[in-house]
């Protein structure tokens, strides 16, 4: 990374199944991204508890004497639902309060293999980003080759016009988590002319910044 500006990542957000997935591969890669950001003294930010990867990562990162918060919707804590948070633990109300959090105490993102709400998560934070809403680097890990077919997408949607080539260099991705990281921290924010003059109001209360969010 000789000549690159190095983007100083403290805490990075790591969206993920609540499944293991069929592939054991992504477990273990999981576990690995965790001991890689233990190394590069990196803490966690995600979304609670101990299930799927989300479980593997959280724990692989504490392991490694990193700090670990789970912001968790208080929904999925009756009952036990999601299992025990590995290490700090913060409830919200709702959803897009969970990810208003996550963008505002995280430094970088990656998404691990996942479902639906992995998709929306790693999708939520790229469209805001566009929006110049936050300039955070945005990563997926693409494990045997699982976001092949999402990293496809995106670039046909880029043929058609309907996501500007700018705004394709949004979304990172890389096959290691060393690689990876690296790789956001070499990310340089490249605004939109036109969306970089829109005015998001700061606000003095999370309820405020939440209603900012839902009117997207």
């Amino acid at each position: 990374m000789e000549g690159v500006s190095v983007r100083k990542i403290k805490k990075i957000c790591v969206f993920c199944g609540a499944n293991s997935g069929k592939d054991v591969a992504f477990v273990n890669a999981a576990f690995h991204l965790g001991k890689v950001l233990g190394k590069r003294k990196i803490d966690l930010v995600y979304g609670g508890g101990k299930l799927g990867l989300m479980g593997c990562v959280s724990t692989a990162v504490a392991q490694h004497e990193r700090q670990v918060l789970g912001i968790i919707p208080s929904a999925f804590t009756i009952n036990n639902l999601v299992g025990e948070t590995c290490g700090k633990e913060i409830k919200v109300a709702t959803m897009q309060e969970r990810l208003v959090m996550m963008m505002e105490l995280s430094d970088a993102f990656i998404a691990l293999p996942g479902g639906f709400g992995t998709l929306e998560e790693l999708f939520q934070m790229i469209s805001w980003a566009q929006l110049s809403i936050h300039n955070k680097p945005i990563g997926v890990l693409n494990i045997n080759g699982f976001f092949n077919g999402l990293l496809s997408f995106v670039d046909h949607a880029v043929k058609q016009e309907f996501i500007t080539p700018r705004a394709r260099k949004i979304l990172i991705s890389a096959t290691t988590a060393d690689e990876l990281v690296d790789k956001l921290q070499a990310f340089r924010f490249e605004p939109d002319p036109a969306l970089s003059k829109l005015k998001w109001s700061p606000s003095s209360s999370q309820k405020e910044k939440l209603d900012l969010t839902l009117r997207l």
